[in-house]
C-alpha cells in the first residue's frame, strides 16, 4: 500500500501543476480546476501518515467521520457560494475563502504545537521532552526547526485569516479611508512575535501559543488596514501568497507531501501574481503594503473644464463611421453585469467593418484577472484581448475608445502629473485616442477616490447611466440602423 500512497500523492502533484497552468487561459481554465479537483481528492483519499502508511486502513472511527462530516459541509459552502454569488461580489467572496484557508492552516500547525506543548507540561525537562517525542512519533521527531514551522504556519495563516477579513470589508466599502499610523504598531508587534516565537520554540506552551495567535491576527489587521482600496486586486493576491505558505509549512509540521507540494504552488503563484501586478502598477511591493493611496500627498493638478455629456443617438453616429474601436473595462461593467451586453456591442460594431479589441489591465476590477473573467463569462474571443502595451502603442489611431465603468486604469494623471498618487503606474492611454466615450453611473471619482483628467478633456464625451443598459441602447441602434 505505500507504493500507492507514494504514486497517489505524485498523481495528485501532477495534477495541482498542470491545473494551475490550464487556468493560463480561458478556453482551458475550467478544465484546469476539474483536473486540480482531482488531485485534491487522490490527496484526500490516499490520505498517509508521512511513513507512506494508508491512513484509512484501520478500522473506522470518529475521526474520519469527522473528515467526512467537514468535506461535505466544505463542498456544500462552496458550491452554494460559487452559485449564488454574483460576479459584482467574486472579488469578497475571494477574500473571504482565501481568509478560511489561512485560518485552517493555522488552526492545523497551532494544534499540532498545541501537542508538543501538552507533552513539555508533563516532563521535567526540555531533553526529556524531546526523547518521549522521538520515542512515541519517530516518524515526527521533534526539533527546534519543525517547532519553528509549526509557529511560522501559525503566524502567517493567521495574519492572512484576519488581514482577509478586513479586505472583504474593504471591498464591501466599509471602510472608506485607509487607516493610517500603524507602521509601529506592526513594527511593534513583529518583535513580539518574534520574541515569543523563540520562546516557545525553545519552550513550548500552550498560553504563550495563544497570545502569538492573538499577536498575529492583530499584525493582520494592521498589515491591511493602512492599504487604499485600490490596491486591494495586489493585496488579495498577497494575502493568498500567505494561505499557500502557511499550507506548505502545514506539510512540513505533519509530514505530507501533498499539502507541501499545494501550498508551495499556492504561495509561489501568488508571490508571482503579486508582482506582476506591482510591475504593472509600477510601484514596489513594499509601497503597497507600507503606502497606499490614502497616504500620498494629493495631486497638485487642478481639474478645469466640465464633463460633456453626449446622447446614445449622437454617439452611435459617431461608432457608425469609426473603423477601429477599443473598449476598456472596469468595475462599472461588473456592478451592472454588462459582459453580455458589451459583447453585443462588439459584435455589431465588427459587422458594421471596425476593428474591435478590449484592453485589460492588470488590476482593473476589485481582483486579479476580474474582466479576464467576466469577459470570458459572455464568450468574448480570447484574441480580442490585447495586451495594454499593444494597444497604447497605436492608440492615436483608434477612432472610439469605449471606456466603461474605468477610472483610475485610464486617467491621464498618471502620465502627467508627478504629484498624483497613482503617478508612474501604466495606463491605458485612452486620452490619446481621437474620440473617448465614458459610460458612468455619476460623476463620483474612482476607487482611489482620485478625480480622472479623461472625463474633462475636449475629445471625450460621456454617457451616463448603467452600463449594461447603455450598451444595450447602443447596439439597439446598430440593428435599427439609424
Amino acid at each position: 500500500m505505500s507504493t500507492i500512497v507514494s504514486l497517489a500523492v505524485i498523481l495528485a502533484a501532477v495534477f495541482f501543476i498542470l491545473g494551475i497552468k490550464l487556468l493560463a487561459s480561458p478556453k482551458t481554465a475550467r478544465f484546469g480546476n476539474i483536473l486540480a479537483a482531482v488531485g485534491m481528492i487522490a490527496a484526500l483519499i490516499f490520505l498517509h501518515d508521512g511513513g507512506g502508511r494508508w491512513v484509512w486502513g484501520g478500522a473506522w472511527n470518529l475521526n474520519y467521520a469527522l473528515i467526512v462530516v467537514g468535506v461535505l459541509i466544505g463542498l456544500a459552502i462552496g458550491a452554494f457560494g460559487a452559485y449564488s454569488v454574483k460576479m459584482t461580489g467574486m472579488p469578497q467572496m475571494v477574500a473571504l475563502f482565501n481568509g478560511l484557508g489561512g485560518g485552517a492552516a493555522a488552526l492545523v500547525a497551532g494544534l499540532e504545537f498545541s501537542k508538543l506543548a501538552a507533552g513539555f507540561a508533563k516532563v521535567d525537562s526540555a531533553a526529556a521532552f524531546i526523547e518521549k517525542i522521538q520515542t512515541v512519533n519517530p516518524l515526527h521527531p521533534y526539533s527546534a526547526f519543525n517547532g519553528a514551522i509549526m509557529l511560522f504556519a501559525t503566524l502567517i495563516g493567521a495574519m492572512s485569516f484576519s488581514g482577509s477579513a478586513i479586505a472583504y470589508m474593504k471591498l464591501e466599502g466599509k471602510f472608506e479611508k485607509p487607516v493610517m499610523g500603524l507602521k509601529i504598531v506592526n513594527m511593534l508587534l513583529m518583535l513580539a512575535v518574534v520574541v515569543i516565537g523563540v520562546t516557545l520554540v525553545v519552550h513550548p506552551s500552550n498560553i504563550g501559543l495563544v497570545v502569538m495567535v492573538a499577536l498575529s491576527l492583530c499584525m493582520g489587521l494592521a498589515l491591511v488596514l493602512p492599504i487604499g482600496g485600490a490596491d486591494m486586486p495586489v493585496v488579495i493576491s498577497l494575502l493568498n501568497s500567505f494561505t499557500g505558505l502557511a499550507v506548505a509549512a502545514d506539510g512540513f509540521a505533519i509530514n505530507n507531501t501533498a499539502m507541501l507540494v499545494a501550498g508551495t504552488l499556492v504561495g509561489s503563484s501568488g508571490t508571482i501574481l503579486t508582482l506582476v501586478m506591482c510591475k504593472a502598477m509600477n510601484r514596489p511591493i513594499t509601497n503597497v503594503i507600507f503606502s497606499g493611496f490614502g497616504s500620498a500627498k494629493e495631486s497638485s493638478e487642478v481639474v478645469e473644464g466640465e464633463m460633456r455629456e453626449i446622447s446614445v443617438e449622437d454617439a452611435y453616429l459617431v461608432l457608425e463611421a469609426a473603423r477601429s474601436v477599443v473598449i476598456v473595462p472596469g468595475y462599472g461593467m461588473a456592478v451592472a453585469q454588462a459582459q453580455h451586453a458589451v459583447k453585443e456591442l462588439a459584435a455589431r460594431l465588427e459587422e458594421n467593418g471596425a476593428e474591435v479589441s478590449f484592453a485589460i489591465h492588470p488590476v482593473a476590477g476589485r481582483m486579479p484577472g476580474h474582466m479576464n473573467v467576466l469577459l470570458a463569462e459572455a464568450n468574448v474571443p480570447y484574441e480580442q484581448l490585447v495586451p495594454m502595451e499593444d494597444l497604447n502603442s497605436r492608440m492615436e489611431t483608434v477612432d472610439v475608445v469605449i471606456v466603461i465603468g474605468a477610472n483610475d486604469v485610464v486617467n491621464p494623471a498618471a502620465v502627467n502629473d508627478p504629484n498624483c498618487p497613482i503617478y508612474g503606474m501604466p495606463i491605458v492611454e485612452a486620452y490619446k485616442a481621437r474620440t473617448v466615450f465614458a459610460i458612468k453611473r455619476g460623476k463620483g471619482a474612482g476607487f482611489s477616490g482620485l478625480a480622472n483628467t479623461l472625463y474633462f478633456m475636449d475629445r471625450t464625451r460621456m454617457l451616463y447611466g448603467d452600463a449594461k443598459a447603455v450598451a444595450s441602447a447602443l447596439a439597439a441602434q446598430f440593428k435599427q440602423g439609424v
